[in-house]
């Protein structure tokens, strides 16, 4: 089992910066790949980005590119989102996942991720 506990979130205005953090603890090994969602209200929950825990590739949501950044260090297990250049439309919950499945390029489905933190609040005014 891995647990993912998400932190950082709070309301900024437009054009700010934010990092996101996620805690992974237990079998962490076994998470080849975490990532970030968010669901904003009334929307479907959505893929933003993802990073193998060797750091050696990444992917992002076209809406992100340019502005997020997914990164991580190995110790402790926490992976980064680093949000620049925020938009009101960036508002939402922000969730940690990781998954074992081993695929290039990294997952952007849901379903394919198998461990979920509780989400952390992100809300951007304008």
């Amino acid at each position: 089992q891995v647990q993912l506990v998400e932190s950082g979130g709070g309301l900024v205005q437009a054009r700010g910066s934010l990092r996101l953090s996620c805690a992974a603890t237990g079998r962490t090994f076994s998470a080849y790949v975490m990532g970030w969602f968010r669901q904003a209200p009334g929307k479907e929950r959505e893929f933003v980005a993802a990073i193998t825990w060797s750091g050696s590739s990444t992917n992002y949501a076209n809406s992100v590119k340019g502005r997020f950044t997914i990164s991580r260090d190995t110790a402790p297990n926490t992976v980064y989102l680093h949000m620049n250049s925020l938009k009101p439309e960036d508002t939402a919950v922000y969730y940690c996942a990781a998954t074992t499945m081993r695929r290039l390029p990294i997952s952007t489905y849901e379903y394919e991720y198998g461990y979920w933190g509780r989400g952390t609040q992100v809300t951007v005014s304008s």
